[in-house]
């Protein structure tokens, strides 16, 4: 598999050799990140597929108001815990390991509080999601650079 710290800013890279199939240790992806980061968030690509893209990232800080112009998005919890809110910040609720969030694409949405760390998600986009695609509601809040490791580099 790739290095996480491996990134392209064009094009994001994929574990080599995978084509159709692959099979993913998720904690091994998650144990390789580093312990602190200047981004948001550093995240591997699982698969990069027309139809759909998966990743792994950690988030590092809360995560202001932002959405995603081209793809829904699932994201499940794999470890830590924190809040986070969609459409509304009235609907900020708690996220712990083994929980799903979903939201359609254009849906504002953030992570105001993370309470334990390491907090990881495996992420599904459908389809796959350009990862420069994260419009902040407030642009004096981050940028597609500030938002994710692979985007600031260059």
């Amino acid at each position: 598999m790739t290095n996480a710290r491996q990134e392209s800013t064009a094009v994001p890279q994929v574990p080599e050799g995978l084509t159709e199939n692959g099979r993913f240790d998720v904690a091994t992806i998650a144990a390789s990140f580093p312990d602190t980061a200047k981004a948001l968030l550093v995240d591997q690509y699982l698969t990069y597929r027309t139809e759909a893209s998966a990743r792994v990232f950690r988030v590092y800080r809360p995560t202001p108001p932002h959405y995603h112009a081209t793809c829904d998005e699932y994201l499940y919890v794999f470890s830590g815990r924190g809040t986070f809110w969609m459409e509304d910040p009235a609907t900020e609720a708690e996220f712990k390991p083994g929980q799903l969030l979903f939201f359609a694409r254009n849906t504002v949405h953030a992570m105001p509080k993370l309470f334990e760390h390491p907090v990881v998600f495996l992420s599904v986009d459908t389809p796959r999601r350009d990862p420069m695609d994260i419009i902040f509601v407030n642009p004096d809040e981050g940028s597609p650079q500030s938002f994710m490791a692979r985007n600031a580099q260059g």
